[in-house]
């Protein structure tokens, strides 16, 4: 009898599957993502190794000696005992992370704004107290710029109605307004001491969400020339809430990671992050095999570090608020022996 191994959905649950079971996995996984995006599948020897990552009895996979990658986080140090510095402090001295992320709980530019002198105080605390290095971040969160909550017309009430011009008017007006808050703040924690500035999530509320991440990485690294400016993805494919709008004649709408990798190197980002979501009814081998084939293309146009997203819900890793180590390691492993990436 073929023997099993134990894997997870995506979901987190494990499962139990056998050597050629896997491989099917893997190949079906790569060859989805091929159809859907028209790329080249993984090449055999690559879903070979995959097979090796995969089909393990070991609790743990790691890379091996000297092929270790700097971490990026976002949301690091989630207070557990006393105050945010106090959780970065435990992220540093008790997990050794290479660098960490100061935020506010309502991770969004526009609301950190209404207290960015308190988040400069924090800033500065954390400079004082930490030796890794200290970024601060948020999400560009385009949404929150729409009513009721916002001034802007809602986008997502008016194309429902078909009032289309509408609705691409209120995302061009919540566009301008959000990249004046995300300068503000960037520019407000810089002067704190941050030593890079992260925005997460970037085009998760569509094209015109994506857009004004790029015009506002621009404006901040025309001003800042050695600011760090990280740019994480939402997912692997730029939704057209808008349809039109375009960053220096590249139409946003559809993009993939290797070309929204592009111009995000275009607008002066220093780390690009893709992510790719999880389908929680397939197993993590079929995820793994899908982000693959989606984010190697990237690693022919970089010119700046990639960080592949590895967390929750995406790169593989299950959606699943306390991932299990086992998925987990051998996502991170995939990313770093497949891709031959900088960071995760």
């Amino acid at each position: 009898m073929e023997r099993r191994f134990i894997t997870r959905l995506g979901d987190g649950s494990a499962v139990a599957l056998t050597r050629s079971a896997l491989r099917a996995e893997l190949e079906e996984g790569t060859q989805a993502a091929a159809a859907r995006a028209k790329l080249p599948p993984l090449e055999t020897p690559e879903l070979e190794h995959l097979l090796d990552i995969f089909a393990s009895a070991a609790r743990f996979s790691a890379v091996d000696i000297g092929d270790e990658v700097v971490l990026s986080f976002d949301g690091s140090g989630t207070p557990q005992q006393g105050s945010r510095v106090n959780a970065l402090l435990q992220y540093e001295q008790c997990l050794a992370a290479d660098s960490c992320e100061l935020y506010h709980s309502d991770y969004s530019y526009k609301a950190v704004k209404t207290v960015v002198g308190v988040e400069q105080q924090a800033m500065k605390e954390a400079r004082e107290r930490l030796t890794i290095p200290v970024h601060y971040g948020a999400q560009p969160d385009l949404g929150r710029y729409s009513a009721p909550d916002g001034p802007c017309g809602n986008w997502a009430e008016l194309l429902p109605q078909m009032r289309i011009d509408d609705a691409r008017a209120a995302q061009e007006e919540a566009v301008e307004l959000a990249v004046e808050d995300m300068v503000y703040v960037a520019t407000a924690l810089w002067e704190a001491g941050a030593d890079g500035l992260n925005f997460d999530t970037a085009g998760a509320g569509g094209d015109a969400d994506f857009l004004a991440t790029l015009l506002a990485v621009e404006r901040l690294r025309a001003a800042h020339p050695g600011m760090g400016i990280l740019v994480g993805m939402s997912g692997e494919l730029v939704l057209g809430t808008h349809g039109q709008l375009e960053y220096r004649g590249t139409r946003l709408a559809g993009l993939r990671p290797a070309a929204q990798l592009e111009v995000v190197q275009q607008a002066g980002a220093t780390v690009f992050g893709p992510a790719v979501n999880v389908n929680t009814s397939r197993t993590v081998a079929w995820n793994v095999a899908r982000a693959l084939t989606l984010m190697k293309p990237c690693m022919a146009v970089a010119r700046i570090p990639v960080h592949a997203n590895a967390g929750m819900g995406v790169g593989g890793v299950p959606m699943n608020a306390f991932a299990p180590v086992d998925a987990v390691s051998r996502c991170s492993r995939a990313c770093v022996d497949i891709l031959r990436l900088d960071g995760l």
